[in-house]
C-alpha cells in the first residue's frame, strides 16, 4: 500500500469516527441510557418472573431455572451477583400471592421494557412509520411469549457443548476449558446482533449488524471487567451507603449495559446510512 492510500484510509477512518461520535452526541445516547436503566430497574422483576413462569410451563425447560439464573448472574452482572440473585428470587416468590390483576400489571411493566427499547432503536435508525398499534403489541407479546422458549434453547445447547466438550477432552486436552471460556463471548454476540437484525423496523443488513453486535461485545466484556474491578478494588459505595451499596451499583451498571446496547446500535445505524447513500449516489451516477 503506497502512502496515498494509506492517507485516504486514515482520512476516511477519522471522518467515520468523528461521523459516528457526532451522531452519539444528536442521540443522546447518555441521557437516553439513563431513562432506559431507570425502567429497566422498574421492570427487571416483573420481566424475570414472567420469563420464568414461560420456562416452567413448558416440562423441557422447567429444570433449566438454576442454570439460567446462574447464566444471567455471574456472565452478566459482575459483580455481587449472588446478592442480587437472592433478592430478585425473593421478589419473584412474592408474586406468587398476587391476583389476576396483579399479575396483568407486572406483564404490562414487562411490556413497557420491551416497547421503550423497540421505540429507542427505531428513533436510532430514524425510523418514522412504525406498525399499528395492534401489530406492535402482538409483536410484544410474541418476544415476551417466545423470547424465554429461545433462551432455554440456547441455554439447552450450551449444556450439551459443554458435555460434549468434557467428552472430548480426552482426545485434545483443554478444550473444554475454552469451550467454556468462549461460550459467554458467543452468547453475548449473538444476542446483540438478533437485537440490532430485528427489532428495527427497517432491512438491516448482515454484516451491519455483525459489526455492531461485535463492537457492543467487547464493549460489555470491557466495561463488565474494569467494573467489577472498581467495585472491588474502590469500595466506596460501601462505605458510603452500607446496606443500600447494591442499589446505586446496580443501577450504574444496567446503566453501562444500556450505553453498549446504544453503542453497538450507533455504529450498525451508521454502517447502513452511509451504505445506503453510497448506493444513491451510484444509481444516480448511473442515471446521468
Amino acid at each position: 500500500m503506497d502512502k496515498a492510500k494509506l492517507l485516504r484510509y486514515l482520512r476516511q477512518a477519522k471522518d467515520f469516527i468523528a461521523a459516528y461520535f457526532q451522531r452519539c452526541q444528536q442521540d443522546q445516547i447518555t441521557i437516553v441510557g439513563g431513562y432506559l436503566a431507570y425502567i429497566s430497574l422498574l421492570s427487571l422483576v416483573p420481566l424475570i418472573a414472567v420469563i420464568f413462569s414461560m420456562l416452567d410451563m413448558f416440562p423441557l425447560f422447567s429444570d433449566m431455572r438454576e442454570r439460567l439464573e446462574q447464566l444471567i448472574f455471574a456472565n452478566v452482572i459482575p459483580t455481587r451477583g449472588e446478592e442480587i440473585q437472592s433478592y430478585v428470587n425473593e421478589f419473584i416468590s412474592n408474586t406468587g400471592g398476587m391476583t389476576a390483576v396483579g399479575v396483568l400489571a407486572l406483564i404490562v411493566i414487562a411490556l413497557l421494557l420491551i416497547y421503550n427499547i423497540d421505540k429507542t432503536l427505531n428513533k436510532i435508525w430514524r425510523v418514522k412509520q412504525r406498525p399499528r398499534p395492534i401489530i406492535s403489541f402482538s409483536i410484544y407479546w410474541m418476544i415476551l411469549t417466545l423470547g424465554p422458549v429461545l433462551i432455554g434453547t440456547s441455554i439447552a445447547v450450551t449444556s450439551y457443548l459443554a458435555t460434549f466438550s468434557r467428552y472430548a477432552d480426552d482426545y485434545t486436552p483443554g478444550i473444554s476449558s475454552f469451550v467454556l471460556w468462549l461460550i459467554p463471548y458467543v452468547m453475548s454476540l449473538l444476542a446483540f446482533f438478533i437485537l440490532y437484525l430485528l427489532v428495527p423496523n427497517t432491512k438491516v443488513q448482515v454484516r451491519h449488524a455483525l459489526w455492531g453486535a461485535l463492537l457492543a461485545t467487547v464493549l460489555f466484556e470491557f466495561f463488565k471487567r474494569g467494573f467489577a474491578l472498581y467495585v472491588s478494588e474502590f469500595p466506596a459505595y460501601q462505605a458510603i451507603y452500607g446496606a443500600l451499596a447494591l442499589v446505586p451499583i446496580l443501577f450504574i451498571w444496567v446503566y453501562l449495559s444500556w450505553l453498549v446496547v446504544l453503542l453497538g446500535a450507533e455504529l450498525t445505524a451508521l454502517l447502513q446510512q452511509r451504505a445506503e447513500l453510497e448506493e444513491a449516489e451510484k444509481s444516480g451516477a448511473s442515471q446521468a
